[in-house]
């Protein structure tokens, strides 16, 4: 994991991410369209209506206090028309509150459905990503920042875009209506809020920054949380005594971002204050100057009640439309991290054949090198090996000598630095991936333990045989897992893990012939790896499952890493690595008799059953 920042990244171009606002616009609106047409209709109508009627109300009202002052002045014989209008504004005031019920109602389901469409956008992207895009600490940044805030910005982002359209069409009204008794009063109207409005911008894209700066402070966070409250982690974290200690740890982080958001709050409120006491002096002003142009008769009375109305919402809707348009500059900030996320590069997907020129060739590694992104020490060096179809072959070495990253590139998770890898005869570059890989089973070492049903466990290692039971059977009798299975209280339809209700924690030795059940489910596998399988079993036990295994893979190839050698002894042929090369290989008795690396090995571990 790289090391976490020690200050903010420069911030791209104000005006070009402010412009940016109306491209994530467009884009959040096609992703609400096509979530859901009749909702995003029901929207557009809504909104018109929400933005039209409230200049409708304060025509009205003004048209009251006139028919009032009428009636007054007329003896107060006849108040038809003053009821007539105030059941008109009633009417009114109803389809706006109908219309403002509406949108609630429409944001509400839109924002389950948009949510969910979101998060299945970020995980079907993960799907298509190579394993070391996953072991790249700044994409897991990426990733981090995409889930925790970009998942609920495109609903945002649209929701301020409606607000927007609403408030434009209010202030078009109002305006009107306004500009009857002076233009200079649109011109207050609109000019009063943008002081709080540049502020508030400003300090948007201060908050952002401070979000992408951090993700890996939020990641370790998370990490943290999962750590202490994990069950496969709690019996170290209580048998060390690491819990206050970790505990500590997150309390520090969180501690020293609660300072930066601290700090930032503060100075945004302040600034919000003073630069909001121009707005309202504005509006204060504006009520003198109709307050006295009606006391010297220039205006009637229910002129000014609608003057002062207009000017009040005016300023409510400028305020709110500069807050929109400031949001949305803060949405397009956020929703810039999930497509730049959802626009990570995808390697082409590469080969399309589907079987090799030469199937008695078996496996070929042809001077094959390997490094790692950002390493400076390759893992493997100049690889040459020979493995003929119905033959087993150990690798044997040390931890980090190489022996799993050969297994990675067998199966096409990486793609060779240099040299290239065959099968049958063929360049694995130039296979079909879901042909390959279903030529070949694996179980790694770190393999997964589901908290799924132990029927889906073993049904995993081939996926469109998952929920067929009779498959689940013939596996796991091959895997050895099937005697365990049948005394579990609901047989394979019985829920591992701690997670969810009722769930059943297996042994280590369990989980790994559940783990060699799951290889066994893959009929097409002509190559089988297995990768310290079975770790968590003793000599004997390792001893009786390979030599099982062996006996039902006898027409395939079988890879074993192990560091047993009473196991490793009854493969065909054996591979010795040492810092990412081959440095011997041959039969058991061959290599006893070199006295090299590996007879080394050997005489040391025989010596500690003596």
């Amino acid at each position: 994991m790289r090391g976490m920042s020690a200050a903010p990244p420069d911030t791209p171009n104000p005006l070009r991410a402010f412009i940016g606002v109306f491209r994530y616009s467009r884009r959040a609106l096609e992703l609400v369209w096509t979530t859901s047409r009749p909702l995003t209709v029901a929207l557009g109508i809504l909104t018109l209506l929400a933005g039209a009627v409230p200049a409708a109300v304060a025509w009205v009202g003004a048209q009251i206090v006139d028919a009032v002052v009428a009636a007054i002045a007329a003896g107060g014989i006849d108040g038809t028309l003053v009821v007539e209008f105030v059941v008109l504004e009633g009417v009114l005031v109803a389809v706006i509150a109908a219309a403002q019920r509406g949108l609630s109602l429409c944001q509400s389901l839109l924002r389950a459905q948009l949510g969910q469409r979101v998060n299945v956008m970020i995980l079907d992207k993960a799907l298509t990503l190579d394993l070391d895009q996953f072991e790249d600490s700044e994409f897991y940044d990426k990733l981090t920042r995409a889930r925790r805030e970009a998942s609920s910005r495109p609903l945002s982002l649209v929701m301020r875009t409606f607000g927007l359209a609403q408030n434009a069409v209010s202030l078009v009204s109002f305006a009107i209506l306004l500009a009857a008794f002076s233009p200079w009063a649109v011109v207050v109207l609109f000019a009063a809020g943008l002081p709080a409005f540049i502020a508030e911008t400003k300090f948007s894209g201060d908050a952002f920054r401070l979000f992408r700066w951090r993700a890996p402070e939020t990641r370790m966070q998370m990490y943290l949380e999962t750590v202490i409250a994990r069950e496969d982690y709690a019996k170290e974290v209580k048998l060390f005594g690491l819990g206050p200690r970790l505990l500590d740890r997150y309390r520090a982080i969180f501690t020293k971002l609660y300072a930066e958001d601290r700090a930032l709050t503060i100075r945004r409120d302040l600034w919000g204050f003073l630069l909001g006491l121009i707005a309202t002096l504005a509006l204060y002003g504006a009520y003198a100057w109709i307050a006295l142009t009606a006391v010297a008769g220039a205006i009637t009375l229910g002129a000014m009640t609608m003057y002062l109305m207009l000017f009040r919402q005016g300023q409510s809707a400028v305020s709110a439309s500069l807050s929109a348009v400031g949001g949305m500059y803060e949405d397009n900030l956020y929703l810039s991290t999930l497509y730049e996320y959802l626009e990570t590069p995808v390697a082409a997907r590469r080969g399309d054949l589907q079987q090799g020129p030469n199937p008695a060739d078996g496996i070929r590694f042809e001077n094959v090198s390997f490094s790692y992104p950002d390493s400076n020490r390759p893992a493997l060096q100049d690889v040459s090996l020979h493995i003929r179809p119905g033959t087993s072959i150990a690798l044997v070495g040390e931890n980090g000598s190489g022996k799993t990253t050969l297994i990675k590139l067998l199966t096409r998770l990486y793609k060779p630095t240099a040299g290239r890898v065959l099968l049958d005869g063929l360049d694995l570059e130039e296979w079909d991936p879901d042909t390959l890989r279903q030529r070949v089973g694996v179980i790694f070492q770190d393999f997964a333990r589901y908290q799924l049903l132990v029927g889906e466990n073993v049904g995993a290692g081939d996926e469109p045989s998952f929920d067929d039971e009779s498959r689940w059977r013939d596996a796991a009798a091959k895997g050895q897992a099937d005697k365990f299975i049948e005394e579990l209280p609901a047989g394979y339809q019985t829920q591992l893990g701690k997670w969810f209700k009722d769930g059943r924690e297996l042994s280590g030795g369990q989980w790994q012939k559940i783990a060699l059940s799951r290889a066994f489910m893959r009929l097409r596998a002509d190559v089988l790896v297995l990768d310290e399988p079975t770790a968590a079993m003793d000599a004997q036990a390792e001893s009786d499952v390979f030599e099982h295994f062996r006996q039902l893979a006898r027409d395939r190839i079988t890879i074993l890493i192990s560091h047993r050698f009473s196991t490793v002894r009854m493969a065909d042929q054996i591979a010795v690595l040492d810092d990412g090369r081959i440095v011997e290989a041959g039969t058991h008795a061959e290599l006893l008799a070199q006295r090299g690396r590996y007879a080394t090995l050997f005489e040391l571990q025989a010596r500690g059953y003596r």
